[in-house]
């Protein structure tokens, strides 16, 4: 058994043992990020295959005057996930908020990313929170009477099933309150190659990306699975609209994670990330089931990408 675990440490456990046990084998995509997948998941963002993050990016920056003559001044900036280098400062830069409050589930790489942020905004105020954002949390004083805006960039809303990517986004409008907004970014449909070569890129680095959650499992649960016995593999599914990543077993292999025994045999596989790509309307569709009323969107020349404004319905009218 393992010796006394943090609360982090504690879900995750439970969350593996639970998810390796199912009929489907299934980890949440979110323990992907500990520091070393957060790193690795930068440089995901680099390669030439993944379009989403430079597409993103060069977007907010064409938009940003449009997007910030239409957002508070002094507001407080809730981002959902640990600010990236690039994307964060533009939106910063572009609209002056009084205080950013980045969320992240990963702490180590949360406050790094916090701390960079802070030196190239020395006149911000910058509060990390160390929190699952897809669980209730509380916001940190100080915030009360500044606007909030909801960041969520690169298109993290995809990992989630359309169900508990809804219930995601009614939990960000409770948070936020009313009258607050949300920027947030969704990959579109487009062509299954490219969308397949973005998730599966030549140089192995989403692989070793994908495989660096096995290594987290030995590591912080005292498995000991055979990494090497599993492949990454990334799959289009058509009928959900979506990429799908998996750890495929090579081989027959059997392993024991906190005395859990684990049996898997060659060709199957733990699915670890789902990556839905949206139309126009339904991505229009989830954000007003979800409690926000879409009111501007962008997108790149090619609509390979969206980045979408929408403000909180009322609290009478919200599902």
């Amino acid at each position: 058994m393992l010796a006394t675990l943090d609360d982090q440490t504690l879900a995750f456990r439970k969350d593996v043992l639970a998810g390796l046990a199912a009929p489907v084998p299934a980890i949440p995509a979110r323990w992907l990020y500990d520091r070393r997948g957060s790193e690795l998941f930068d440089d995901i963002t680099r390669l030439p295959e993944y379009y989403p993050t430079r597409t993103e990016t060069a977007l907010l920056q064409q938009v940003m005057p449009q997007v910030a003559a239409r957002l508070p001044a002094g507001a407080a900036v809730i981002e959902f996930g640990a600010g990236s280098a690039t994307k964060t400062p533009i939106l910063l830069k572009g609209i002056h908020p009084a205080a950013y409050v980045p969320v992240d589930i990963s702490g180590d790489y949360l406050r790094a990313s916090a701390a960079d942020l802070q030196r190239e905004f020395p006149n911000l105020e910058v509060i990390p929170v160390v929190a699952d954002f897809m669980r209730k949390f509380d916001l940190p004083g100080g915030l009360d009477g500044l606007p909030r805006i909801g960041f969520f960039p690169g298109s993290t809303i995809g990992n989630f099933v359309p169900w508990s990517a809804t219930n995601l986004l009614r939990q960000f409008r409770d948070l936020l309150g009313d009258r607050s907004k949300l920027l947030i970014g969704m990959d579109r449909l487009k062509d299954v190659d490219r969308l397949v070569a973005a998730y599966d890129d030549p140089r192995g680095v989403t692989a070793e990306f994908n495989l660096n959650l096995l290594e987290r499992i030995n590591r912080e649960l005292g498995g000991d699975v055979p990494v090497d016995a599993f492949a990454h593999d990334a799959r289009w599914n058509e009928m959900m609209s979506r990429i799908e990543m998996h750890l495929v077993a090579t081989r027959d292999v059997t392993f024991e994670i906190d005395g859990q025994r684990f049996d898997f045999a060659a060709g199957a596989s733990i699915h670890t990330e789902n990556s839905h790509k949206y139309g126009p309307n339904g991505a229009r569709l989830m954000l007003l089931a979800g409690g926000w009323t879409p009111i501007a969107e962008w997108t790149d020349r090619q609509e390979d990408f969206a980045v979408i404004l929408a403000e909180a319905q009322p609290e009478r009218f919200a599902p």
